[in-house]
C-alpha cells in the first residue's frame, strides 16, 4: 500500500531525526547518513568522554548512561532517577560517578539540558525549576537506544519525545541567530510549555511540539492559550506568538484563535 502524504512526512521526519544535523551526513545515501550518529556514539564512549579531562571512564557505563538519558529525553528527570536507572541495568555506580559522566558529556557538547522559564503569573502556582533533559542532537539519543526510522514509526511515544528534542535543537539554532534563548515551562498543576523562545529585548513566543494529528494540535493550542491567559501583562509583555510546531503538514497557518500551526520543515531563522 503506498504511503499517504501524511505518512510520507512522518517517514521523512523519522529519517531526519535519526540522521541528525551532522554536516557529514548531508547528501549521503540513507545507509551512510544513518551510520554517522552511530559512529559518533562509539567515539563518545570509547574515547571522547575520557579525553575531555584525562579521566579514564568505563565505556560500558558511558553507553548505559547514554541509553538511560535517551529514555528520559524531553523529561524533567532528576539526576538521581538517571543514576537509579543506570544502576538497575548492571553494576551499581554511585550518584557521584554518574554525575561526573554527565558533566563530561556536557563538556563535549553531547548533552545540553534546557533551563526553566520563570514568567510573572497572575496565579500563585509554584513553577518547577528542573531542567529538561536533552541531547545536543536527537540522533545521538536514537543511536543510544539502538533505534532507527522504522523503529521510531512503530514506537510513537519514543518518536514524540525525540521529535520534541529535534525541534528544540532547531529552535536553539534559530534563537541564537536572533540573539535569544530557549527555555521550558511547567508549574505544579501540570500546565507546561515545551519551548519558550525568549529574546534579549523582552519579546518571547510560546511553543508546543506535537508530532501530528488534529487532536494533539487542538490540545497544544488549548494549552498555549491557557498559559498565555495566566501571564501577568501588567508586569511583562504578552507573548509575541503562540505556535504549535508539528511533524506533519505542508504549510503553516494561523488558526482563528490566533495560534499558529507550523510544520517544523517550514520554519526558517
Amino acid at each position: 500500500m503506498p504511503l499517504s502524504r501524511v505518512d510520507s512526512n512522518i517517514e521523512h521526519i523519522a529519517f531526519l531525526l535519526c540522521r541528525g544535523g551532522w554536516p557529514k551526513a548531508i547528501d549521503q545515501t540513507e545507509r551512510i547518513a544513518l551510520q554517522q550518529s552511530r559512529d559518533y556514539l562509539d567515539a563518545i564512549v570509547e574515547s571522547d568522554i575520557s579525553r575531555v579531562d584525562d579521566v579514564q571512564r568505563d565505556s560500558h557505563l558511558a553507553r548505559r548512561l547514554l541509553r538511560s538519558y535517551a529514555r528520559m529525553e524531553s523529561s524533567q528527570a532528576q539526576s538521581a532517577q538517571i543514576a537509579a536507572d543506570v544502576r538497575g541495568s548492571a553494576e551499581s555506580p554511585s550518584d557521584k560517578t554518574v554525575q561526573s559522566y554527565i558533566s563530561a558529556l556536557e563538556k563535549i557538547f553531547v548533552l545540553e539540558d534546557m533551563p526553566a522559564w520563570n514568567p510573572n503569573l497572575r496565579s500563585k502556582s509554584a513553577i518547577r525549576t528542573s531542567d529538561t533533559r536533552h541531547f545536543v542532537d536527537p540522533s545521538i539519543a536514537a543511536a543510544a537506544l539502538g533505534i532507527g526510522p522504522a523503529g521510531l514509526i512503530k514506537d510513537l511515544e519514543t518518536f514524540g519525545l525525540l521529535f520534541e528534542s529535534m525541534c528544540v535543537r532547531d529552535f536553539r539554532v534559530y534563537a541564537d541567530a536572533l540573539d535569544g534563548d530557549v527555555f521550558h515551562f511547567r508549574d505544579r498543576t501540570g500546565l507546561e510549555c515545551d519551548a519558550v523562545l525568549h529574546l534579549r529585548d523582552g519579546r518571547y513566543g510560546l511553543i508546543e511540539v506535537k508530532l501530528g494529528g488534529n487532536r494533539l494540535i487542538e490540545e497544544g493550542a488549548a494549552n498555549l492559550i491557557k498559559l498565555a491567559d495566566k501571564i501577568d501583562t501588567t508586569t511583562m509583555s504578552k507573548p509575541s506568538f503562540l505556535m504549535v510546531a508539528t511533524g506533519t503538514g505542508e504549510y503553516s497557518f494561523t488558526r482563528r484563535d490566533g495560534v499558529m500551526v507550523a510544520p517544523i520543515r517550514t520554519l526558517r531563522p
